[in-house]
């Protein structure tokens, strides 16, 4: 297992599609077991319908408008803790799921995301840019997100707030990501009618600027007086892509060219960068 793993190599690798879904589900707060179960249907669903990538919401395992510290505990989980490898057994050679989930770790509680393949924990990434009241509950990640290798790819690993920081995915771009996982809590906030939520616009403008394909997975239902944006996207080369079923499913597939970051016959998005004049 590597927890904040870093894999890093030769960004254009081979040509490849990747069947992809984000599902929005709707964790209770502070019940672990019903948690689990949702997320065991939505892994053996998928698996049944042929995906090979599915990321499901930050802090599936417990909901998000936690108290305190305590409650948190009460539904924490340790980054060894057997129910993901029992994840990891309900999936094919093929496959990688990525849970949002509230981590546990020697009595120190991190907003985590775990990446699973059918051998077992593959990474664990711990949320560095806590947002609000998380302040109060969780540390902040010491180490940068990782990049994973994968048998479907390089995955980059964000978490909700990490992503309006435009440095978090470029960065993940510039080490070698083929595609960008994000489990998302994402607040329901006013915005002009007609228009994308503003951190779905983000994540757009991010896979725009730096080629490359963003799965955010938000969240559904209400907790504690608070409701979700429900912006699950799946996005590749800026735009929303796929389609959203009754369930909250996004699905897609994408296509991880040889050469994604090339723009022209004559440019390529990273290359071009100039950052010796940008600070």
């Amino acid at each position: 297992m590597v927890v904040n793993g870093v894999a890093e190599g030769d960004p254009e690798g081979e040509e490849r599609s990747i069947r992809v879904r984000a599902e929005q589900l709707s964790p209770r707060i502070g019940e672990l077991a019903h948690n689990l179960d949702l997320i065991e249907r939505a892994i053996v669903a998928a698996v049944a319908d042929g995906v090979q990538l599915l990321v499901l919401p930050e802090l599936s395992t417990s909901g998000y408008y936690l108290r305190d510290k305590a409650e948190a505990l009460s539904v924490a989980l340790s980054a060894d803790d057997p129910v993901l490898d029992r994840w990891a057994s309900l999936l094919p050679a093929d496959a990688v799921v990525v849970v949002g989930f509230c981590e546990n770790a020697a009595g120190v509680l991190y907003n985590s995301a775990v990446v699973v393949d059918a051998g077992g924990v593959i990474a664990v990434y711990r949320k560095t840019h806590l947002w609000d009241a998380e302040q109060n509950l969780f540390v902040p990640g010491p180490d940068r997100p990782p990049v994973v290798e994968t048998g479907l790819g390089r995955l980059g690993v964000l978490i909700c707030y990490d992503l309006e920081f435009p440095e978090m995915p470029r960065s993940l771009a510039l080490r070698g990501a083929d595609i960008l996982v994000v489990p998302t809590n994402w607040p329901l906030v006013p915005r002009p009618d007609g228009e994308r939520p503003p951190e779905v616009v983000q994540a757009m403008a991010a896979s725009r600027s730096s080629a490359i394909p963003i799965v955010c997975c938000d969240r559904s239902g209400s907790e504690r007086g608070n409701v979700w944006t429900q912006g699950t996207s799946i996005i590749a080369d800026g735009w929303p892509v796929g389609s959203t079923d009754a369930q909250g499913r996004v699905d897609a597939t994408i296509a991880i060219p040889r050469s994604r970051t090339r723009i022209g016959p004559l440019n390529d998005v990273l290359s071009d960068r100039r950052p010796d004049l940008y600070f």
